[in-house]
């Protein structure tokens, strides 16, 4: 199989788990659980359920399209990454809109979304390359 590029090191990876990428959508996956910890009870089969799915969907299909030895599948599975990672931003503006979150920590979790975007764009640029 070959390599994956790292995205901020000009190396390659042996494993997912050495993505940037994929670091950075754990950390915000950590803490949008911990966000969604504190909201409603009653939401916690909706929006609360819908946006841990969304979010940790976004480093599930970075690690799986890294396993995957052809382009297509690897970018197709960055691409599937990268709708999850819009559907967390969905719920995350829905949740402060709802009063969920405060305006502070919405900014703070938006602004880890824009670099995983920024991340998985120039990883699926590289692969494009590749």
């Amino acid at each position: 199989m070959e390599n994956s590029k790292l995205v901020h090191h000009n190396s390659y990876a042996q494993t997912f788990e050495e993505l940037e990428v994929w670091k950075k959508s754990q950390d915000l996956a950590v803490e949008v659980y911990k966000a969604t910890k504190l909201f409603p009870k009653d939401e916690l089969y909706s929006i609360t359920s819908q946006i841990r799915r969304a979010v940790g969907s976004i480093s599930a299909n970075i690690a799986e399209g890294f396993g995957r030895t052809g382009q297509k599948d690897r970018i197709h599975f960055m691409t599937i990454a990268y709708g999850s990672l819009l559907e967390t931003k969905n719920f995350l503006y829905l949740s402060g809109r709802l009063g969920y979150i405060s305006q502070s920590d919405l900014d703070t979790l938006i602004e880890h979304v824009v670099v995983c975007q920024k991340l998985l764009n120039s990883f699926k640029r590289s692969l494009h390359r590749d």
